[in-house]
């Protein structure tokens, strides 16, 4: 009893939690950055591209330009995150048409980026922190992660890079530098708001459960784990695993803990640098891996 009273306490918190990121994420973009055409990037910065060429309300665009980006997350990252990704992105378009009828908060261009950004990158994190999410951009730049020799950094990047782009061909190049310096100042805010939230991180689980867990995590995340014998001075055998993944990747990786072993403890680790394929799984290495597991018992 006292369990499931827990987890319904950390589940409102999660939904409380994520509330407030969204409506804090809407609120930066409404009363420092759109109002002075500096862009966020991702399909929110698609979207106030469209909102200003054609009038179209950019909670709607979101809303809508989302919608195939949070089916890949599904697919992806499981029904939870389906769950959460919806909640805040509903959340997150209703307060920006909320938002839209409230006068900017400054005009000077350098206040609103730096405010700006710092607001948006502390709703945001909040958002991806407790396992939602308000722009679907990541999640496709998962996929495309595990395909290609490129990080999720490094594809939102250029995703953004590209809308910059265009920004500052319609806008102005002075816009599309503040949008940039916008981005930057977001990315590092969300760096700072929550642990876990470097483009790479390495986990350490020490569990009872490591086979089960690893093959849990490749099912769901994709992602190789490595398995080394432990002995705990108190809790005796043990299986430490070791997995590189990515930030958004953390929550489903703490959720896929509590499901098959309560007592696991887990370590999340800073990655600096990769060297070598150990962060992304392949179909080929996957079947060997399970096989060799099935062969194991």
């Amino acid at each position: 009893m006292l369990k499931v009273k827990t987890q319904k306490a950390k589940r409102v918190t999660s939904f409380i939690m994520l509330t407030f990121g969204s409506i804090l994420a809407a609120f930066a973009l409404e009363t420092f950055l759109i109002p002075n055409t500096i862009l966020d990037g991702g399909v929110t910065g698609i979207s106030i591209i469209l909102s200003k060429l054609t009038e179209f309300p950019v909670g709607l665009l979101v809303l809508i330009l989302n919608i195939p980006f949070v089916y890949i997350g599904y697919k992806n990252l499981g029904h939870d995150f389906l769950i959460r990704a919806i909640y805040s992105m509903i959340l997150f378009s209703s307060s920006l048409s909320i938002f839209q009828h409230i006068d900017a908060i400054t005009n000077q261009m350098l206040l609103a980026t730096v405010y700006g950004g710092i607001l948006l990158g502390v709703g945001v994190g909040i958002v991806i922190h407790f396992g939602g999410c308000v722009d679907g951009t990541e999640s496709v730049a998962l996929v495309i992660s595990k395909k290609t020799t490129l990080s999720v950094g490094q594809v939102v990047l250029l995703f953004n890079l590209v809308i910059y782009s265009a920004a500052g061909i319609i806008f102005g190049v002075d816009r599309a530098m503040y949008s940039l310096l916008t981005y930057f100042i977001t990315f590092k805010t969300i760096d700072f708001v929550a642990e876990g939230f470097e483009q790479l991180k390495a986990a350490l689980i020490v569990t009872e459960k490591g086979t089960d867990m690893a093959k849990e995590i490749y099912k769901r995340l994709g992602r190789t784990v490595t398995t080394i014998r432990g002995k705990g001075l108190i809790s005796g055998d043990k299986e430490v695993m070791y997995c590189v993944l990515t930030r958004i990747e953390i929550y489903e990786l703490r959720h896929i803990a509590e499901e098959m072993d309560e007592s696991a403890f887990i370590t999340i680790l800073d990655v600096s640098d990769i060297i070598g394929n150990h962060i992304k799984s392949t179909q080929h290495v996957g079947r060997k891996k399970l096989g060799m597991l099935k062969k194991e018992r």
